[in-house]
């Protein structure tokens, strides 16, 4: 697999965003990286891809010129290429969960190895939390976790409160896809005075990187943004399909549906638009083919992903 696929992020006080934002823009068009950055005044985070040159040349760019010297960094693999081009956004927040004065660069709960992370979910005292979204956790979570049931990490802290108030005296263990959204849930439960507050290092990525199968504790595959959609345990590649017209994980059945038409719809957004709107679908994808019998990468093969 030639290509190599970078989460990264790193909480740390930028005075000037939209001076770091071109910077990186420059940067990254430069090597011909793909994928997105978000920045914000908290810091920084995004997906990338490229060859290992190119790789290597942003993680040393980030960490030298930039001063992220404390990034969260970890790798993956791919056959091709899983993003179309390179995008660095502004953003509030680099992992949006809408509540004032949380500060992770201050306080988070405590970090817990993936090593030692099975002994901790196992204990039946803990209760162990997915900070993830509802179509993540349906993909793959750890055993006998509690699903919050949200679509967006914004709903995050009203299931804490409907939820988790009672629970101050508990042991809790929350798991996020590459733990940044738990950087940020274990900081707000600090703030709301939970004590016993744990979280796993690197998240569900560097878990199937570093623990071995026997041991795994993880059931299914990790949910990814990218063409990818899902990774399973060694980080190796998954058979998943999606809709390309509203990026929806795609079961067996949703695949015979007589709904699914390839690159236009699904069962899950038959429904919702106009004939109109998939007579341009199919245009589109007629042209996403015609691109890769050529050897090319047509740029309208990606929509925006789920956040």
């Amino acid at each position: 697999m030639s290509i190599v696929v970078a989460a990264l992020y790193e909480f740390k006080k930028i005075d000037d965003p939209k001076k770091l934002q071109n910077k990186l823009k420059n940067f990254c068009h430069s090597i011909g990286l793909k994928g997105t950055l978000l920045v914000a005044h908290e810091g920084i985070n995004g997906t990338v891809c490229g060859n290992r040159q190119c790789i290597d040349q942003i993680r040393s760019f980030l960490i030298d010129d930039c001063m992220f010297q404390q990034l969260e960094y970890k790798e993956s693999f791919a056959d091709e290429s899983v993003f179309c081009r390179m995008k660095v956004k502004l953003k509030k927040e680099i992992v949006t969960m809408g509540v004032e004065n949380i500060d992770p660069i201050i306080d988070t709960g405590i970090y817990i190895s993936p090593k030692d992370w099975n002994e901790l979910i196992q204990d039946p005292n803990t209760i162990v939390i997915d900070t993830r979204n509802d179509y993540e956790y349906q993909l793959g979570a750890f055993k006998n976790s509690v699903n919050p049931n949200t679509q967006t990490f914004k709903e995050f802290p009203k299931y804490v409160q409907d939820h988790l108030l009672s629970c101050k005296d508990k042991t809790i263990a929350m798991y996020c896809t590459g733990g940044i959204r738990c950087e940020k849930s274990t900081s707000y439960l600090k703030h709301l005075g939970f004590q016993n507050i744990y979280h796993l290092k690197g998240g569900i990525l560097k878990y199937l990187e570093n623990v071995a199968d026997h041991h795994n504790l993880f059931e299914g595959d990790c949910f990814v943004f990218d063409e990818r959609i899902a990774v399973g345990h060694g980080l190796a590649l998954t058979d998943y399909k999606k809709c390309y017209g509203c990026r929806e994980t795609l079961s067996d059945d949703d695949l015979h549906s007589d709904l699914y038409e390839e690159g236009v719809k699904c069962p899950h957004c038959a429904n919702l638009y106009d004939d109109q709107h998939f007579n341009r679908a199919r245009e589109r994808h007629k042209q996403v083919i015609l691109a890769k019998e050529k050897g090319i990468q047509h740029i309208g093969d990606q929509r925006p992903h789920h956040m």
